[in-house]
């Protein structure tokens, strides 16, 4: 006669791994990407931010302002529309 206590512990030990493995590591995965993916992005951001602003000083340093400004917006209309061109069309 085998111990039935064993069995019955195995058997409630293999169902909440079964259900942990199909239900926890998938969420806790997908958690683990959905922060990674919002601390890139503000790091990219704030980095974009400062190089904008370090491109701004150093063209207003060696030319007038008028032209820094001009300068620094026409990337910025450039990169705009490049990202506008770049969008996915709505769907009807």
């Amino acid at each position: 006669m085998s111990d039935w206590t064993s069995e019955a512990a195995d058997t409630v030990e293999r169902v909440v791994t079964t259900v942990r493995d199909r239900a926890v590591v998938p969420v806790e995965s997908a958690a683990r990407a959905v922060v990674y993916g919002l601390l890139a992005s503000f790091f990219v951001i704030t980095a974009l931010l400062l190089l904008a602003i370090m491109v701004f000083r150093l063209l207003s340093i060696a030319l007038p302002v008028w032209a820094a400004w001009l300068i620094v917006g026409g990337i910025s209309v450039i990169a705009g529309a490049f990202c506008w061109s770049r969008r996915s069309p709505r769907p009807a």
